[in-house]
């Protein structure tokens, strides 16, 4: 598959205009992968603002994995409830931690650091609740690999550049960028497309007449802005 349309004049353009990977703020990264991992899985279908509330107020309630593990599934949804989905995400917590525990020993998942990437998503993916785009944010954040997450504003900023298909689904969007943009350049460039999308892109009512790659994109070329 050929490499999407200037995408490396317009990662550039991302940076320049949001920021280089080094200008990010602390705190994406965790020191221990699991409490991302869990974090991401709250942060399905509801904002960052929301997946924050629940995942303190979590912490605060049960402040260690094993707690968790071994509170009611009922008691956690309460817990998290303002993430929505509250009696889903606690089952799928208590899934994953209980897995976890069996698979390593103890409710961690730093080995991963030590596998192959292919070995770690698969692994990753086999968890309750865990889809692709929550393994590649937990593998290119907390375990250093390389994945190319694709949220809600990844996936509509790609189809209006015109590198996917408007009928693409997130999953395959994933697979074809990771598997043509610069390795290097995956966790910075994600994080722009976020920002771009939150700030210019967005879904109803894009800034067109405000982007920085109009000239480069598909759907901003075809509009009178």
């Amino acid at each position: 598959m050929k490499k999407p349309h200037n995408f490396k004049k317009i990662l550039d353009i991302f940076e320049d205009t949001w920021g280089s990977e080094k200008d990010f703020p602390s705190g994406l990264t965790y020191e221990e992968p699991l409490d991302d991992l869990i974090l991401t899985v709250l942060s399905q279908n509801t904002n960052d603002v929301n997946r924050d509330r629940a995942y303190k107020k979590l912490r605060q309630e049960y402040p260690t994995w094993d707690v968790v593990a071994n509170a009611q599934v009922s008691d956690i949804a309460d817990s998290i409830r303002v993430a929505g989905l509250g009696n889903t995400k606690a089952s799928y917590i208590v899934q994953i931690l209980g897995i976890i525990k069996k698979k390593f020993g103890q409710y961690s998942i730093k080995e991963l650091k030590d596998w192959n990437s292919k070995e770690v998503r698969k692994f990753l993916v086999s968890l309750p609740g865990v889809g692709v785009k929550t393994a590649g944010i937990v593998m290119v954040f907390d375990l250093g690999m390389p994945a190319f997450p694709v949220d809600t504003h990844v996936a509509r900023i790609s189809r209006r550049l015109g590198w996917a298909e408007e009928k693409m689904s997130p999953t395959k969007i994933q697979e074809y960028l990771e598997s043509t943009l610069p390795k290097e350049r995956f966790a910075g460039s994600h994080l722009n497309f976020l920002k771009h999308g939150r700030n210019i892109c967005n879904a109803r009512k894009p800034k067109c007449g405000e982007c920085q790659v109009k000239a480069l994109c598909k759907f901003g070329k075809n509009l009178d802005v």
